[in-house]
């Protein structure tokens, strides 16, 4: 059940958001630093992919941002990571609550023999 196309892919896309949530940290981090640019984590079209082939398992690309740069030479926009933030921890908690459904099917399961 664990090595299922389901489970594999929502162990790839919880590490996948999770790398974007340390990755929009970082962007915040460095919202004032001089020449910062922004990174980008994308792991959606790859998953979907992955998924459509019957495996599941995608490791998260980092890119550099191409949002325009302030004067100081940063691009990161605090709107930006803001949102991307929010969407991340929801979409966080959607994955891990459907991976906690998965142990507690094993769980009844388990019990009821």
């Amino acid at each position: 059940m664990f090595d299922s196309v389901t489970s594999v892919a929502l162990n790839s896309a919880l590490d996948g958001l999770s790398l974007r949530q340390r990755v929009t940290a970082n962007n915040i981090a460095n919202v004032n630093t001089p020449g910062y640019h922004a990174q980008r984590v994308s792991f959606e079209a790859a998953l979907e992919r992955s998924v459509a082939n019957g495996d599941g398992q995608v490791t998260s690309s980092t890119e550099r941002s191409l949002e325009p740069t302030r004067l100081n030479g940063s691009n990161v926009n605090l709107d930006t990571e803001t949102l991307s933030n929010i969407d991340t921890v929801l979409r966080y908690q959607f994955a891990a609550r459907a991976v906690e459904g998965q142990f507690t099917s094993v769980r009844t399961a388990m019990r009821s023999n």
